[in-house]
């Protein structure tokens, strides 16, 4: 080979020959989109935890031919052996092992467990009914996705080409419609088993209307809200004895195996990472679960959720229906709790500030702490966020048995 043919040779694997082939402007553009949610995490403070990794995730798995995000392939010989032929990149194999087989989402929600205090909710149980309303949305969001597959020419389950992206719309659907609890964990863990194919996008838009729960949200509150009722002030929450937050773990893992195993690794985990926080004797389990399992994790899923905003996985009619679905059923799951705080507020002897409502859905804390804010904005004296926790951590439960309905019944409605 040549001098010249060398350097032909070079510059056609450089990244600057990638961005200028065809379709090169695609990963231009989600590179754009990944170094504005770094922007919005640090500039903003929008959930850095989660952007910081997604942003960064998006930005590598779009440089031309590093294979970052490329994924492990694997063959099954004749003996029946499992044999790899390639090894992925290196947030690709973060995604197989940890999002594709559901592991991640599990252990997020023992972290979650682990650092949540079911103190507000156990101290006033009636928001477990706004965090039950919040969970309206993801009903609307499955809804719309069978609706939408009756639009000519759009579809969630054949490919333009003829081929089957999907089992059947209600599993695409059940999939789209868990967005609607602002839950990525759940969202991440329903998908794998109903939709694998859609994990990509609906894990990213999970992810990413979670964070950006300060934009959304506000305008919805202020729209269904009288300054009056976001003046609303309420009373003091009364104690919770130890003996309530060492029951209510056990005896919620115990109804969900009677009543919705399907819920149950979810719900379990949950659970069980708020036994170990209450029980008082397992501190060094906890801290870990809080600290260095949950950090570790966070790093990873954030980069494998970003590897999968590449644009050949996202610049499609599929994914804009996927966010728009998404988007209007976290409105309306935020508004639906809204609304349940309104209707209790008639039939309460104590007032409710119905701005708590819309923290029903699961994106816990930052949707408490919008609740919060709005209340001080309108009243310095009014201070709702261990109000708003309690509908907060029951929006959490909520998506979690939506999960296991969906579960339970896509299947056999499919079948």
């Amino acid at each position: 080979m040549g001098f010249v043919d060398s350097l032909d040779e070079l510059w056609r694997t450089t990244g600057i020959y990638g961005f200028l082939q065809a379709g090169g402007w695609g990963n231009v553009l989600m590179i754009a989109v990944g170094l504005l949610l770094i922007w919005l995490a640090i500039t903003k403070k929008f959930e850095p935890l989660l952007l910081i990794p997604i942003g960064t995730g998006a930005v590598l798995s779009n440089i031309p031919f590093a294979g970052i995000a490329s994924h492990t392939v694997q063959t099954v010989g004749e003996d029946g052996t499992v044999v790899v032929d390639v090894y992925g990149g290196f947030i690709g194999q973060f995604y197989d092992f940890g999002i594709a087989s559901g592991l991640f989402p599990l252990l997020i929600f023992l972290g979650v467990g682990a650092m949540t205090d079911f103190g507000p909710l156990l101290a006033n149980p009636r928001t477990l009914l706004l965090g039950a309303a919040a969970q309206f949305g993801i009903f609307f969001a499955l809804v719309g996705t069978v609706l939408l597959e009756m639009i000519p020419g759009f579809s969630f389950v054949t490919a333009p080409d003829g081929e089957p992206l999907a089992d059947s719309i209600l599993h695409v659907a059940g999939s789209i419609g868990i967005i609607g609890g602002a839950d990525g964990p759940t969202a991440i863990f329903t998908t794998a088993r109903l939709a694998p194919e859609y994990l990509g996008p609906i894990a990213v838009a999970a992810y990413s209307y979670m964070a950006l729960v300060p934009i959304i949200q506000p305008p919805i509150m202020r729209a269904l809200t009288t300054k009056e009722e976001r003046r609303i002030e309420m009373r003091q929450l009364r104690d919770v004895s130890r003996t309530e937050r060492i029951l209510f773990p056990i005896v919620t893992l115990l109804l969900c195996v009677l009543l919705l195993p399907s819920a149950t690794p979810l719900v379990g985990m949950l659970m069980f990472g708020n036994l170990l926080r209450e029980s008082l004797v397992t501190d060094r389990l906890s801290d870990t679960a809080q600290n260095a399992l949950m950090n570790a994790v966070t790093i990873m899923l954030g980069l494998a959720v970003g590897s999968k905003m590449s644009a050949d996985v996202f610049l499609n009619l599929t994914t804009l229906g996927i966010l728009v679905l998404g988007l209007v059923a976290f409105a309306i799951g935020t508004a639906s709790g809204i609304l349940m705080a309104k209707l209790m507020n008639r039939f309460s002897a104590s007032p409710i500030n119905p701005l708590i409502g819309s923290a029903g859905v699961s994106a816990v804390p930052m949707a408490a702490r919008v609740s919060n804010r709005m209340g001080l904005e309108e009243n310095p004296d009014n201070y709702l966020l261990m109000h708003a926790m309690g509908p907060n951590v029951a929006g959490v439960i909520g998506s979690a048995v939506a999960a296991g309905v969906l579960l339970t019944l896509v299947p056999a409605l499919a079948g």
